[in-house]
């Protein structure tokens, strides 16, 4: 899984990158940016640890940001202040953290509230095999099974379907099919999702009425929600 850190304090940077790398997560950096949310976005990562200066507007704003963007508005967010008062943790907590912590909460701790979130917010994310009614994909092996029958997939097909069986019967736009392909390059025309979409259907379709991947006219693609 991919965790995305926004911090500008270099030591704790490294701390907290070498604990969750040592978990076995990727990790990724960057320091608090105005266009925090659009750069989020572009590449949406499995969580985000966000360490904000102060208990004040910035963390707020950010946290309401994620929340009322479509593309992040269920992305887990765990954010690290510096300030231990309770009330400053209840404002970002109300302004849609998931959780907030001091900056001096220990590796360990941090690791386990994250796993905890990851857990109850999104169980898929931290199971090596994802089952949508009669669909199998085992992320470890690489392999998808339709109906117990394996079905061969291109490694792009293999990604996108895994990122619709995160969240079958939820309509992905073709903005966020393509960031979930190929991150924030911008050369990739958003047609060519529909090429990919295509490739998959055919390959995990079991005929021309199976409507196992529907299109959503003007808004994009969702997995069936068997």
């Amino acid at each position: 899984m991919r965790i995305l850190v926004v911090e500008q304090d270099e030591d704790l940077l490294t701390t907290l990158k070498n604990a969750l790398e040592t978990e076995g997560y990727s990790v990724n950096c960057l320091p608090p940016h105005a266009s925090l949310v659009e750069l989020v976005a572009l590449r949406l990562p499995d969580a985000v640890i966000f360490g904000a200066p102060a208990p004040g507007s910035m963390a707020i704003s950010t946290c309401r940001q994620f929340r009322t963007t479509g593309a992040t508005a269920r992305l887990p967010i765990v954010v690290l202040l510096d300030s231990p008062l309770e009330q400053d943790r209840l404002a970002v907590l109300s302004a849609g953290a998931d959780d907030c912590l001091i900056k001096a909460v220990s590796p360990v701790e941090l690791l386990i509230r994250l796993r905890n979130l990851l857990r109850r917010l999104n169980p898929a994310l931290l199971e090596s095999t994802l089952k949508v009614g009669d669909l199998t994909l085992d992320k470890n092996a690489r392999r998808v099974h339709r109906q117990k029958k394996e079905v061969k997939l291109g490694p792009t097909e293999f990604r996108l379907l895994e990122f619709l069986m995160k969240s079958p019967g939820r309509v992905h736009s073709r903005s966020e099919l393509r960031a979930s392909l190929w991150g924030s390059d911008a050369s990739v025309d958003e047609r060519a999702v529909d090429v990919h979409i295509g490739r998959l259907r055919k390959g995990i379709s079991l005929g021309k009425a199976d409507k196992v991947i529907r299109t959503v006219r003007g808004a994009g693609y969702a997995l069936r929600d068997f």
